[in-house]
């Protein structure tokens, strides 16, 4: 039988050939932490016995978990995991391979792979074509290391700073994320023998409190129409392969249970077809943190029956489905079902011996491909918050004096999933078990406590590790020496609660200064003393330590300051906005971020990254985004305004799509002769513009069309985002560019509960960001 010539009738021929316990293998997972030895590889890191496996895993093996604590250099991975491959291919039925997984939302999550700008940062460029070739990148090295499964991208829709996790999102507007999200998937599913999974299903972002975990407080209107989108998209116009579910609960059902969520919403509604992983433990999660089930087979029961197909990260709960199917609790046919899914995943992509050739070994990844979009991702997602005329600076010009934490660290330039984190595992998790962490019990300490466990005076050995994964990554200090060799720095600041600072003192170390660069931020991660990470929730998402304080006697000094934040996710920056003369925000650049941002003060570098998050004035504000409904959030185009009464400004710091230039750009309506420059014609939505540069500097910026629907059955969002071009202008000259939207992205659940609009006016808005929409008109669609 040829490859790819397999058919729906194939697989259930060969899921009717297998037993249960053959069945229930495939559905379930082998963590590589299991084959690891007391011995060290000649390579390097932990030895691997794959002798292990016909032990562990006597009927098969589905899914290997964990791979990215195999080998420590690309070869030594690659190794590794054919043995793997070839050890699981002898137990397993008819010499069915077992699938791999591995993390990929900002690059190869391993010490050899290639580390972008974190997700976050990737969207603050507003360029899908340059993520879709990060993605292509990720997904070479997948294939070279012989892994099959990306799990990205991340496409929770996030308004909620105080989360933890808002970096490896595409931040808040669903259509933003959908065009990402689109892009993604489609280039890393290109090249085949790679398959995109995205996470997470559903309304994961958005949860109470923003808690990690927590439940989701959402409509299913809003979930459907909003939080939805990125998958419906990804979907249906770019084949995804593959979900994973959310940790959340929604009305009292978590979503690794939820039917609705599974199989309604996510099969039958938005037609997806593919294979539905679990998240880590989210099965288990059942039993232990929402309480839904007594036992491993109830909680097996429940999540297999909703729609979930594979329990990741190994078998401890459907491993329970043998004795639930022969107590007649669980009919077979469900198991089959998830099977058939699975095998019809592994036939795609060669693991099947019968079902067609495996694929062969992939080339290196492009190195050279992959500095490139890493540098343009960097550059073009750093973005100018505010800036009265001070930057760019001039180097040797004035008498520069940094000061900061960030100024001189590498570390805080990475989030979590990335290969700086990974590392740094293995180095908390000794600490602990050392008994070296006060209060720390480690005989009684949970392996995944240890992302919320304050780990004293570890933090100089993790920045050691950023600087020996990337030895030639230069801190945000060192870069801007390199263009000016006068710049002082001044170690000023810190990010742990319990320092003060003197205001003499500080007044003291700037007093020979022309210009203050304060580089300041927060740690983001995994292990350590972070403030924003996965399971991190910060009631105040606001500079840590005696930032805050730091700002307050720079701006007593009156001397002009420049403010670099580097941060994963919004941040409450009053203080900043109010003594800074220019704002400067770098989201989590990973080892471009030094460059970039000494580049971009001086002016090597026009900045044009705009914002996918909204940044709040207040805490009290919190949820704020610009696509809130009519008569809800800060803005109204028409009605009474109800806003808070101890603000005097109900809008946000900085609003979503904002981002400044050192040049200047107009926005015009260009109308064709005979024409109109916004129509509605064949289905498609078209806003024919004028962008020109009225400054003295080559630039690029973004331009972006909203609409909003004037009266509608059910209550619609002020504005939404629709279609936006990156482009660049050359100083003083000027472009012709059309936008254009399909109608369906007005689309919405009606009344009734079918998807389409209510028939009327929508205007259309254009402009540089979402409080900067000078160009307006009015069209009809509909009946």
């Amino acid at each position: 039988m040829a490859e790819g010539s397999w058919t729906p009738d194939d697989i259930a021929r060969l899921v009717s050939r297998l037993t249960l316990e053959q069945k229930v293998a495939q559905i379930s997972a082998l963590s590589a932490a299991d084959l690891f030895t007391m011995e060290a590889a000649e390579s390097g890191g932990p030895a691997v016995d794959t002798g292990r496996i016909r032990e562990l895993r006597p009927h098969g093996v589905g899914h290997l978990s964990l791979a990215w604590f195999l080998g420590h250099d690309a070869d030594s991975l690659r190794e590794q995991l054919a043995r793997v491959q070839a050890a699981a291919r002898e137990v397993s039925p008819f010499g069915i391979g077992v699938l791999v997984h591995n993390e990929g939302i900002n690059g190869f999550l391993h010490a050899s792979g290639t580390q972008f700008p974190t997700a976050w940062g990737q969207a603050a460029t507003w360029d899908p074509a340059l993520i879709g070739r990060a993605a292509a990148v990720t997904a070479d090295h997948m294939r070279a290391a012989g892994i099959q499964l990306l799990f990205a991208p991340v496409m929770d829709i996030n308004r909620d700073p105080r989360w933890g996790r808002v970096h490896e999102t595409y931040g808040e507007d669903p259509e933003l994320a959908a065009q990402i999200s689109v892009a993604f998937v489609r280039a890393a599913q290109a090249g085949g023998g790679v398959l995109a999974t995205a996470k997470h299903f559903l309304g994961y972002g958005n949860s109470e409190g923003g808690l990690n975990q927590a439940v989701t407080q959402l409509g299913r209107w809003t979930l459907v129409d909003e939080y939805a989108e990125p998958f419906r998209r990804a979907i249906a116009e770019a084949g995804l392969a593959s979900v994973m579910n959310s940790y959340n609960e929604i009305d009292g059902v978590p979503a690794a249970a939820n039917r609705w969520l599974l199989t309604e919403l996510l099969r039958d509604t938005l037609g997806f077809d593919g294979m539905v992983v679990s998240d880590y433990d989210s099965v288990t999660m059942l039993r232990t943190h929402h309480r839904t089930a007594r036992t491993e087979g109830e909680a097996a029961v429940q999540a297999l029956t909703a729609g979930m197909d594979v329990d990741l990260p190994g078998d401890r709960n459907f491993a329970a489905l043998v004795d639930e199917v022969a107590a007649g609790r669980m009919d077979e046919k469900l198991v089959d079902r998830a099977v058939s899914r699975v095998l019809a995943a592994k036939a795609r992509l060669g693991l099947i011996p019968e079902f067609g050739p495996r694929h062969g070994r992939a080339v290196s990844p492009d190195r050279a491909e992959a500095r490139e979009v890493r540098q343009a991702i960097a550059a073009r997602g750093t973005v100018l918050l505010q800036n009265d005329g001070l930057l760019p600076l001039a180097p040797g010009a004035r008498r520069v004096v940094v000061v900061g934490p960030a100024a001189d660290e590498l570390r805080i330039h990475f989030g979590g999933y990335t290969s700086v984190s990974i590392t740094e595992m293995p180095i908390g998790g000794q600490a602990i078990m050392e008994g070296k962490v006060p209060g720390i019990d480690p005989a009684t300490f949970n392996f995944t406590d240890i992302f919320t466990t304050r780990i004293p005076g570890i933090a100089p050995a993790l920045e050691q590790v950023a600087r020996d994964l990337h030895p030639e990554a230069r801190s945000v200090l060192a870069a801007l020496r390199e263009l000016d060799a006068d710049v002082e720095f001044v170690p000023l600041g810190g990010f742990e609660k319990g320092s003060a600072l003197d205001e003499a003192t500080v007044r003291a170390a700037v007093s020979d200064a022309d210009v203050v660069v304060a580089v300041l931020g927060e740690r983001t991660g995994w292990v350590g003393n972070n403030t924003a990470g996965e399971n991190q929730t910060t009631a105040g998402p606001a500079l840590p330590g005696d930032q805050e304080q730091l700002l307050e006697h720079l701006g007593a000094t009156g001397k002009p300051v420049v403010t670099v934040v580097v941060s994963g996710r919004p941040l409450l920056l009053g203080t900043a906005a109010r003594v800074s003369n220019a704002v400067l925000l770098a989201p989590l650049l990973g080892e471009e971020a030094g460059p970039v941002i000494a580049r971009t003060l001086f002016g090597r570098i026009n900045p044009s990254g705009k914002l996918p998050s909204t940044f709040p004035r207040h805490l009290g504000q919190i949820p704020l985004y610009h696509g809130h409904h009519h008569g809800s959030g800060y803005e109204h185009p028409t009605g009474k305004r109800h806003g808070y009464g101890d603000l005097d400004t109900q809008g946000p710091l900085y609003a979503f799509g904002h981002g400044l230039s050192y040049t200047t750009f107009g926005l015009a309506l260009a109308e064709p002769a005979g024409g109109a420059a916004v129509e509605c014609a064949d289905g498609v939505i078209r806003a024919r513009l004028t962008v020109t540069n009225t400054g003295r500097m080559d630039g690029g910026t973004v331009l972006q069309l909203y609409a909003r629907d004037e009266f509608a059955t059910v209550v619609r969002p002020v504005r939404r985002l629709i279609a936006f071009q990156r482009v660049a202008v050359a100083a003083g000259e000027r472009a012709d560019i059309v936008l254009e939207a399909p109608v369906e992205r007005l689309h919405y659940t009606l009344s009734d509960g079918s998807r389409g609009i209510d028939p009327g006016d929508v205007t259309i808005l254009a402009g540089f960001a979402s409080d900067d929409l000078t160009c307006v008109a009015t069209i009809t669609v509909g009946d």
